[in-house]
This record gives structure tokens, sequence and C-alpha cells, in this order.
């Protein structure tokens, strides 16, 4: 309980009255006497007033509190939270609320000024903000309650717990199911590559068409026919795909509001909703983290809501990326070959281990290497140089960039492919990679 404003003024006035009193006394005025007396009543009067409305407080009932959360919340977007006060006050009042966030989230509108009217509840929202993914509880709200004179505010505990999830940003892909997956994917930026052949799985036979391959003429059905019959063929299903997801201390980086790992993960569910609506089955593994997962391949369109539930707490660590490990778990539980994206971000100092793991796996699943580029390397770079802070960056950064060239280079010798994009562009490039080598039939 601490004293209000109207009772702060209270005692401000009696202060200054006091002051004036003394100053009368001083001076020997007539007056002095007189304005003691009524300073001293005035006192008294208030200190017995504000006892009586501070047990006024006291007594009065604590109103509840009902929250209506999501079930689920997407990472760094606005949402609406509903708040409803159930009081029993015989008078109106103004309270003020302050809900009990979680660390990890942001809000607007709060603490808010509610007016509560005698005999009825109030409704009110304001806007939650999640800035991480995980599992969030909610505990508690706090409630200013003003005495019924107004003299005193009491604070109030209001026992409110909920519980909600906060998932990666995923609600554009939802949105993709209303129209066609070529125009989505072209909006993104993606672009498919013509096919340097034909399919790998034969889908029906239908009359020969101009432009047609001689190739595709099926002479038994031509011959009972009597008229020209194709082979008709269409891209391989049932392929797998496994994220290879680098969790440890490199990927902290970050550049927006979201880290290096945030955009890593994001694009690994992109990939694998395309994947999943070309027929593919898609499953996940991480390595160097604190809660190592395992998703195994799977078909379907409830394995997107899997993963979304397998990976949603999934957080970098400040573990070391050991490739060697990475690749031992893969080959014990993927025995069917599929196609593996490792993402991370690849070092020059990962040379020797980073090629001996993935030319091991290589052997048996098909490789595609993801590394994350830094923007912020790529702006020192091209920096105009004016001092000699600007030359030690641009230094720097050109000499971890050309260590960097020299990796990669070295792993494209040995047959590895390898995909160099920035966070922000990693997504729509894996998409196209994928979309390129499954058109050519090359896994």
């Amino acid at each position: 309980m601490k004293p209000s404003r109207r009772l702060l003024v209270l005692l401000g006035t009696l202060a200054a009255l006091a002051l004036l009193q003394g100053t009368l006394h001083a001076l020997h005025a007539p007056l002095a006497d007189r304005l003691a007396s009524l300073t001293g009543a005035l006192l008294a009067t208030l200190l017995l007033v504000a006892l009586l409305d501070a047990c006024w407080l006291w007594r009065l009932p604590s109103p509840t509190l009902q929250r209506q959360l999501p079930g689920t919340l997407p990472l760094g977007r606005w949402s609406d939270v509903q708040l409803t006060l159930h009081h029993s006050l015989a008078q109106a009042c103004r309270v003020q609320l302050f809900d009990a966030l979680p660390e990890g989230m942001d809000s607007q509108a709060m603490p808010q000024q509610v007016q509560l009217q005698a005999g009825r509840y109030s409704q009110f929202s304001y806007r939650l903000r999640p800035l991480r993914r995980g599992h969030f509880h909610f505990t508690s709200a706090d409630l200013l309650l003003p005495s019924p004179l107004g003299l005193w505010l009491a604070r109030r505990r209001l026992d409110c717990p909920g519980q909600v999830r906060v998932y990666p940003d995923f609600a554009r892909l939802y949105g993709a199911e209303l129209m066609a997956v070529d125009d989505w994917l072209s909006r993104l930026g993606v672009r498919q590559k013509p096919r340097r052949g034909l399919g790998l799985e034969f889908h029906q036979l239908r009359e020969f068409r101009d432009g047609d391959s001689l190739r595709q003429i099926d002479w038994k059905a031509t011959a009972r026919k009597g008229t020209p019959i194709a082979r008709e063929y269409q891209d391989e299903r049932d392929q797998q795909i496994l994220f290879l997801l680098d969790c440890g201390r490199r990927m902290h980086s970050r550049d927006d509001e979201l880290a290096h790992f945030d955009h890593a993960l994001n694009a690994c569910l992109l990939l694998s909703y395309v994947a999943l609506r070309q027929g593919d089955a898609v499953g996940l593994c991480s390595f160097a983290s604190s809660t190592p997962r395992y998703i195994a391949p799977n078909k379907g369109n409830a394995q997107l809501g899997v993963l979304l539930n397998g990976v949603y707490d999934l957080h970098s660590s400040l573990l070391p990326a050991d490739f060697n490990q990475a690749v031992e778990q893969v080959l014990l539980r993927q025995r069917r070959r599929a196609l593996v994206v490792v993402i991370s971000n690849l070092r020059d100092e990962d040379d020797e281990e980073l090629l001996a793991a993935m030319r091991r796996l290589n052997r048996r699943h098909r490789v595609l290497l993801a590394s994350l580029r830094e923007p912020v390397l790529d702006r020192l770079r091209h920096k105009p140089v004016e001092n000699l802070n600007d030359a030690l960056g641009y230094c720097g950064a050109l000499d971890y960039l050309n260590a960097r060239a020299s990796l990669h280079e070295r792993l494209l010798a040995h047959g590895l492919p390898l995909l160099e994009a920035t966070p922000q562009q990693l997504g729509p490039q894996l998409v196209s990679r994928y979309l390129e080598w499954k058109k050519a039939g090359v896994f």
C-alpha cells in the first residue's frame, strides 16, 4: 500500500500552511496562533480519515482476472491478448493493471488505465510480440487498486496462469495454400530451371503431341492403338530430405531482429513446405545443441506440423560444431539414400575436419552444403576507407572472405556442392537448388 497523489497533495498543502504559520509566528503576527490551531486540526482530521480509508481499502476484495491467449504465437509478430476483469466493487473506480510478461516478450499499451463500473466486468486488450521462440508461462498480473476516498493505492497480485508456444513465423506459408505453388514461389524470387532430361518416374500414357521426343513413344501401345502413343513422366516422388542443422555458437550472429540460427530454421521450414508439396519426405537432425533433436523423414502435410512442434523451442548453444560426430549420427540413423542439407556458417578453420566428414557422408547420401554469409562483411568491404579504423576493418573483412573463399574452392574441387547465401536469401535459394536438382533427377 502506498499514498496516492491526492493524499500527497493534501499533505503538501498542510506543510505549506505549517510553513506559513511558522513565518507568521516569527514575525509576531496576531494570526499565527489561530493558524497553528487550524493546521493541527486539519492534520488530525486528515490522519483519521486516511486511517479509515486504509482500513476500508484493506477489506475490499481483489478483482479476478481472465487472460485469453492464443495457443501459438508467431515469432516477431504483434498479436492481441484479451483481458477481462471481474469485480464486486460498489462504486466506479479507475485502476492500473500491468500484466507480468515472461522474459523474451515485448508489449504495447502496458500498463493500462481501466475504468471499472459498479456491478459490471471490464474487457480490454493489449498487443504482444515474442522476441524469441519457445514455451512461455504467464503467472500473474499486478493491479493498483485505489481506496474508496482515493487516498491510498494497494498493489494486488492477481493470479492468472497461462502458457503459449512461440513458433517461427510461418503464417505466410499457410496463406500460400490459396494460390498455385509455382506462382507463390515466383513471388518469393525462386526461379525454376528447365529440365535437362526426362523425369525418373512413369506417370501415364497419352497421345503423342507436337514437341514430344521420339524416345517417349511407346511402340507396343502404338501398335495396338494404331496411333502414336507417348509415355509421360513426372518428377520422382517419395525421395527423402534430411536437414543437418548447426546449433552451435557460430549461429549466434545477428544482423537484424532474427539471429542467423532463426533464419536457418526458417529456411529449413520453407524448403520442407515445398518438398512435402512435391511428395517427398522431410526430416531434421541437429548437432552442437544442448538439446539434440532428430525427426525422422516422413511424407504428408502432417509432417510440417511435426517439424514445427519439434523445433519451435530449439535454440543455438555455445558448443563448437563437431561435423564428424554429426555425420556419424546421420549415418547411423539415415539408412536410405537421401539429400542431406547441411546448414552452417562455414569458417576457414573447418577445412580438414569438414572436408573429411562431408566426403564420408557423400559416399552414401547426396550432400548440399549451405553456408550463411554475413552481410556486415560486404558492408565493411564496400565502405569508403577514410581513417585507420576503416582500413583495419576493410583488411580484416577481405582477409576473412579470402580464407572462406579458399575453403569453398576446396569443397567444390572434391565434388561437394556448395550454396552460399545471406540469411535473408537462404530460404529461396535452397528452394531454387532443390527444384533444379529435382527437375534434373540428380538425387
